[in-house]
């Protein structure tokens, strides 16, 4: 860990929820070298009760040597998995990045912990222990029984057994397209922010009053601690609205009703209310804003060129979406009509007065919106000094007498242009230079991929005229781009874990037989996020990833100790041989699971604490997959060993340089 910190300050890394989070998920793998090094030397003390300092040093370093390039190799696959992550872009790649660092850094500082300051604590500690010419405890002696008549029992019954495990791994996988899909895990802020629109044009006065009565409203909700409200924005905010748009931010109290339920009772409550209402959190808000440009779940978008067409469009699209079940706040981007002046100038008109249309437009709107010219100080106070026509002229009649300069003197603004009182739209939208309206809506919480298949039904239902066209955004997009790209860098890990295994071992039976654990975790985690209600997310999918590099080291030490026993051990290959080794490697197996295991607690019992969020579905899915990978690698790694190791351990048995595996 102080390494880790070390390694942060360099960095310039901060300590953060996701930074945290890496350390939390990683802490309990911390100790799992260090912990194969001292089981290693501990058995070893036992099995050769050396006497003297130079004989219980060989024994250490022996027993060291002897796990040595096992824990490396294990320690560099789980490294391995998590650097495709570091190619995850967007939001997503901002979220799982710095826990990806923190991650790996502090594994590596625990694999040079191991290598260096364990051994040295063994010669220190281990051979003064009390109980050093002890066998194993009460559990232990038991745990190894019981394994040994499972294994016995197994041998003979070791095809059935591996094809019942495959039918269960695809009777599992079967079941994963029927998860609700999430770009994140839904967030528990303990705030709501409520967009409540009116039509544009509503006054300032009119829009305060109605404010007042949604805070009432609202107050009447039994979590409900407290409403603040803002309406309207300034000119210059980034997201500058008028006097019709409020934003309500609600204060919640803890209560036994969901976060869904309040949010339905709100919206029951602001219903009768000549306004609308779009309920969701602030981060969440933010981040819908960020992925689509609507601070809602999903936005549609109709592309097209004539904004009375889009608006009739979207009016007909919108009373289909109503009938879709779980679909809410669903409104039509607030593009209405309103009184305007258009001024159409008269080109050749112009030319004829010998005036430039260019020029002529900037003054217009120079004495119509105003121009600041100067600015006012006084004393540490600085006013705009803002030059444009007086309020009474600003209209049709005042305008079209309004004098203009021309090469033939000045004139009426009325002989090179005609100027109207009509309707017009408050707001154009666009994107990549195309007009747009959006209809924006939100889930209650159902499964989105389930809705989202339903609108797009709807879509393609649509009968659009030529020319335009219908775009869906908003959550689920990036989670299906983010679920394809971490596919392919689930592909590029395994195919890394594949290198690494097959360069050590010079077998792809064997760098195989080691990644068969990872299915065997792949049973626990699925059953885990359908008891734990997960959906599956970005943050799920992590932890599949995640969970590939742990899974993968019970099966190289387990392995690597079998390949020992028969180059230094004088073993052969038999039931014998694969028994031992498997009772010998049981108790290591047992502890770093149990040891990560215990690490998760806190994040898989915080599942509705405010920022664990995220990482509770990747603690449920590693959680999930230790069970089931520590159990089934009790039994099927040394039946597949049995099964298909042979070949491969008499090759490398013919290598005769005594280096350790």
């Amino acid at each position: 860990m102080a390494i880790t910190a070390l390694v942060f300050k360099l960095m310039g890394l901060s300590i953060n929820v996701m930074t945290l989070g890496g350390l939390a998920i990683a802490i309990g793998e911390l100790v799992d070298d260090a912990l194969v090094d001292v089981e290693n030397v501990l058995r070893r003390l036992k099995q050769q009760k050396p006497q003297g300092i130079a004989n219980i040093i060989k024994t250490i370093a022996a027993a060291c040597n002897e796990v040595r390039s096992g824990v490396v190799i294990a320690t560099l696959v789980v490294v391995m998995v998590f650097v495709p992550l570091f190619a995850l872009p967007g939001i997503e790649g901002r979220l799982f990045v710095p826990l990806g660092i923190a991650y790996i850094t502090s594994i590596l500082s625990s694999m040079l912990v191991a290598l260096t300051v364990t051994p040295v604590m063994c010669f220190f500690l281990l051979p003064k222990m009390k109980h050093i010419v002890h066998g194993d405890s009460f559990l232990v002696a038991h745990l190894k029984r019981w394994d040994k008549r499972l294994l016995e029992a197994s041998f003979d019954r070791a095809k059935p057994i591996l094809i019942g495990t495959v039918c269960l791994l695809l009777v599992t996988l079967a079941t994963v397209p029927f998860f609700p899909r999430a770009f994140l895990p839904s967030f528990n802020e303990g705030t709501l922010t409520i967009s409540l629109l009116l039509n544009p044009g509503t006054s300032l006065e009119e829009s305060n009053q109605i404010g007042k009565l949604a805070e009432q409203a609202i107050l009447e909700v039994p979590e409900v601690k407290s409403v603040g409200r803002r309406t309207g924005r300034a000119e210059l905010d980034e997201h500058a609205e008028g006097v019709h748009s409020s934003e309500l931010d609600v204060d919640l109290k803890k209560s036994e009703r969901s976060k869904e339920e309040i949010m339905a009772d709100i919206r029951e409550r602001l219903m009768p209310l000549p306004a609308v209402a779009l309920l969701g959190q602030p981060i969440s808000h933010r981040l819908d804003h960020l992925l689509s440009g609507v601070r809602a779940q999903i936005a549609i978008k109709i592309f097209g060129d004539d904004l009375d067409t889009l608006r009739g469009q979207a009016a007909s699209l919108r009373d289909q979406l109503a009938q879709i079940p779980g679909l809410t706040d669903l409104q039509i981007e607030k593009q209405v009509l309103i009184p305007q002046i258009k001024v159409r100038l008269d080109y050749a008109q112009a030319a004829l007065y010998g005036i430039s249309p260019g020029q002529l437009l900037s003054t217009l709107e120079t004495l119509t919106e105003g121009d600041t010219v100067t600015q006012i100080i006084d004393g540490n106070k600085r006013f705009n000094l803002v030059i444009r026509l007086p309020d009474a002229e600003r209209n049709p009649q005042g305008l079209a007498n309004m004098l203009i300069d021309s090469p033939h003197g000045r004139i009426p603004l009325s002989r090179v242009a005609s100027i109207e009182e009509a309707d017009g739209p408050n707001q154009i939208g666009r994107e990549n230079s195309r007009r747009r309206i959006v209809i924006a809506a939100n889930t209650d919480g159902s499964d989105m991929s389930a809705v989202i298949e339903q609108i797009r039904q709807k879509v393609s239902n649509a009968n659009l005229p030529e020319g335009y066209f219908i775009n869906l955004e908003g959550q689920f997009q990036a989670q299906e781009q983010a679920t394809r790209l971490i596919a392919l860098l689930s592909l590029v890990s395994l195919s890394l874990i594949f290198m690494v295994l097959y360069s050590r071992y010079r077998s792809s039976r064997l760098a195989f037989m080691i990644m068969g654990n990872i299915p065997m975790a792949l049973i626990g985690s699925i059953i885990a996020m359908w008891i734990a209600d997960i959906s599956l997310s970005v943050a799920s999918l992590v932890g599949f990833i995640t969970l590939t590099g742990i899974a993968t080291r019970n099966g190289i030490l387990k392995i690597s100790h079998y390949i020992n026993l028969c180059k230094f051990e004088g073993e052969t290959f038999g039931k014998a041989m694969i028994i031992r080794g498997s009772l010998e490697r049981l108790t290591p197996v047992l502890m770093t699971a149990l040891v990560a295991a215990f690490a998760l607690l806190p994040l898989l019992l915080a599942a509705d604490a405010p920022g664990k969020e995220i990482l509770h579905p990747v603690a449920v899915v590693i959680f999930g997959g230790l069970i089931s990978s520590t159990l089934l690698d009790t039994l099927l790694t040394p039946l597949m060993f049995w099964l298909f190791g042979q070949p491969p351990l008499q090759m490398l048995l013919q290598d005769k340089n005594d280096e350790a595996f």
